[in-house]
């Protein structure tokens, strides 16, 4: 009994592959649409241009200081 190895069924592995990842297709700043050639990559998210991160880093950095000055 101690040399039998555990099965595994197929089932317990299916959670694991029906993790998909949706494709990102706009900019999350201004909602255009990502096309392949002009796309700007930062901290694992896809923006249409510099522009738009770096107005994404502004508004954190904005939102975080106005949690901060509440505290």
């Amino acid at each position: 009994m101690a040399t039998e190895t555990p099965k595994t069924t197929p089932a317990a592995a299916a959670p694991a592959a029906a993790a998909v990842v949706e494709k990102q297709t706009n900019c999350p700043n201004c909602n255009k649409p990502i096309k392949k050639l002009t796309r700007y990559y930062r901290d694992g998210i896809f923006y249409c241009a510099k522009k738009c991160w770096r107005v994404t880093v502004e508004k954190s950095k904005q939102e975080k200081a106005d949690t901060d000055a509440q505290k």
